[in-house]
């Protein structure tokens, strides 16, 4: 029996970078709303909801990128190096709200502490932004050239419909974010997260409706895969349908499976990319019999078995690893002495 090793591996990328999507999502979607209150305690209380768990929840990305160099070298190479200043701003973005996290609460100076507050939501909020202009290109397409790199420069990767997938993003993890918030806390602020929730979800709706238009105009070949194979609509299905249970929950005080269903949002969000995307690693616009696809950016069979092998024993590792962190720190969010 043969085995699709360039299939599977499209999955398990997939698969890992969803994961990172779902978790780390609402912490970036925490920061973004970080400047929303200007209580110290309210914003003590934002952090510590995501303090215990924000660092593993990164391991997602490095894990992701792992598997991408393992089984896709060409498209890492290409990636990295012709998005390199957008990852170069991503790192900086990510560096400062993690350094932001642990040195906020180190002194009680009001400047001190306001400046890793703007120093936390703005990394948030350019992470997020940055993550979707990123995916925004890959699927509208770059240009490459015949040796697979990428022919252009920073300002080449800001087009409209990039930009348009990147305030779509910060939107999703707002939304995300404040339902998680909502679900970490209690009392007068926990009513707060869930008035900002709905707005949030608003704000999702309306751009998600905008980048669904613009890519049946503008990115048709997005959209190909579930025209030709009708029954995939029934995976946009799935995601209107749990968008639209997210209010009904929370109008139950269902506050979890709000969180349950946000989840399922970008899980379907993130099938629909990547169905609409097969075979297509990188693909390449104007000249597409220069993309980068599974098969032509792909390790030797050799290298895809072994890897595959290693990722069947540090997959379930991650796994545990995320599971028993949610565990221990389940709960509502309590301050005390030793809290951020």
């Amino acid at each position: 029996m043969n085995i699709d090793l360039h299939t599977i591996w499209f999955v398990l990328v997939g698969v890992l970078f969803t994961g990172y999507a779902m978790l780390d999502g609402f912490d970036l979607g925490v920061g973004a709303l970080h400047l929303f209150t200007t209580k110290d305690e309210e914003r003590r209380v934002m952090m510590n909801a995501i303090g215990p768990v924000w660092d593993g929840n990164e391991v997602w990305l490095v894990v992701g990128g792992g598997a991408l160099f393992a089984a896709f070298p060409d498209v890492y190479a290409t990636v990295f190096s012709g998005f390199y200043l957008a990852f170069v701003l991503l790192l900086v973005a990510l560096i400062f709200r993690a350094v932001a996290i642990e040195f906020r609460s180190k002194q009680p100076m009001r400047w001190w502490r306001q400046m890793w507050d703007i120093s936390f939501a703005a990394g948030s909020i350019l992470s997020a932004l940055l993550i979707g202009v990123a995916m925004g290109n890959i699927a509208q397409g770059i240009p490459l050239d015949a040796n697979g790199e990428y022919a252009g420069g920073l300002v080449g990767l800001l087009r409209p419909y990039p930009i348009l997938l990147g305030i779509t993003t910060v939107a999703l993890f707002m939304m995300h974010g404040a339902i998680y918030g909502a679900m970490k806390t209690e009392g007068e602020f926990h009513d707060k997260l869930r008035r900002w929730a709905m707005n949030a979800i608003i704000f999702f709706v309306i751009c998600a409706a905008g980048t669904a238009m613009a890519t049946l105009l503008y990115v048709p070949h997005m959209a190909a895969r579930v025209k030709d194979h009708p029954w995939l609509f029934s995976i946009a299905l799935a995601n209107m349908l749990a968008i639209a249970n997210i209010p009904r929950e929370f109008h139950r005080g269902n506050d979890w499976l709000a969180f349950l269903s946000s989840c399922a949002t970008m899980v379907t969000l993130m099938m629909l990319f990547g169905i609409d995307q097969y075979p297509y690693m990188v693909y390449s616009s104007p000249h597409p019999e220069n993309s980068l696809t599974i098969w032509n950016a792909s390790s030797s069979h050799k290298t895809l078995v072994i890897m595959l092998v290693i990722a069947g024993i540090g997959v379930p590792v991650v796994l545990t690893y995320t599971a028993c962190i949610y565990w221990i720190f389940r709960g509502k969010v309590k301050m005390d002495r030793t809290s951020y």
